[in-house]
Parts: C-alpha cells; structure tokens; sequence
C-alpha cells in the first residue's frame, strides 16, 4: 500500500476540516507539490496538499498513521496586512521567522490551532503558531467527489 506524506494548513481544518486521529481512516482531495515548491520548502516536506475549497473531483482515501504539528516563529508588526502575511485583530502582521519551523508528534489533530508567545530575553517579541499538520498516510483508494 503506498505511503504518502500529505500537509494541511491550519486555515484549511478551521474551515472545512474535520479533526483526525492516528489510525483514522480520511478522504481527502489531494493536490501534488510540484517539484519547485518541494525543493524551496513549501509542504514542509509533504509530497501533496488537503485542498478543503474545491480542488480535485478525485479524493484519496487512507489512514492516518502519524501526525506532525508544524509551529513556526513570527515577529509581530503593527502595519497594514499584505498578500501572504496572517493579519492580527490588533492591526499587526506577522511575519515568518526564517529556520524557526520545528515539529511535534500528535496523536490526534485539533480543529483549531493554538498560538503562544515565548519569551525573548533579548530581541524582538515572537509568536510561535501551529500553522498546519504534516500526516503520514497509507493510500489505500481513491473515489470521485459526489456533486
């Protein structure tokens, strides 16, 4: 049974997405990194992605057999949002800090993510999200999306 490491974003289990555990078995439709986004680090390793918002009519069926919570640091900055930066209620952005992502095993994955603020002795004030989960998954079939 093939073997397939798939990333879902966190705004794609909060807004569709039903929370899974390990050993779940999921449908999803699944779309391909190409290999420009695998080489600079799109997908954090995964060789496709859960698209929840139309996305391919064929879905693959599987089981879920390891999770990965993958966090990243953010530096907080009080400016108007722009294309591809998580706007803040406080009217801030945040941007990713580069080399900060970091992974956790889970045996279940939430619905919604969590964000904290460690502390930083010295140095901007960063915020560490949980921006999406890495799954391992056993590809174990494939059907047509019912319409």
């Amino acid at each position: 049974m093939p073997r397939k490491r798939v990333f879902c974003a966190d705004w794609q289990l909060g807004c569709r997405g039903e929370p899974f555990a390990v050993g779940d078995e999921v449908t999803w439709a699944l779309v391909p990194y190409g290999a420009q986004d695998r080489r600079s680090g799109v997908g954090h390793g995964a060789e496709a992605r859960v698209e929840n918002h139309g996305g391919p009519d064929e879905r693959s069926a599987g089981r879920v057999r390891a999770i990965e919570l993958v966090q990243r640091d953010h530096t907080p900055h009080p400016a108007a949002p722009e294309p591809g930066l998580v706007p803040r209620p406080a009217g801030c952005r945040l941007d990713p800090v580069a080399g900060s992502v970091t992974m956790e095993s889970a045996d279940t994955c939430p619905r919604w993510f969590e964000e904290t603020t460690p502390g930083a002795a010295d140095g901007p004030v960063r915020i560490r999200r949980t921006v999406g989960v890495l799954v391992t998954l056993d590809i174990t079939g494939s059907a047509r999306r019912a319409r």
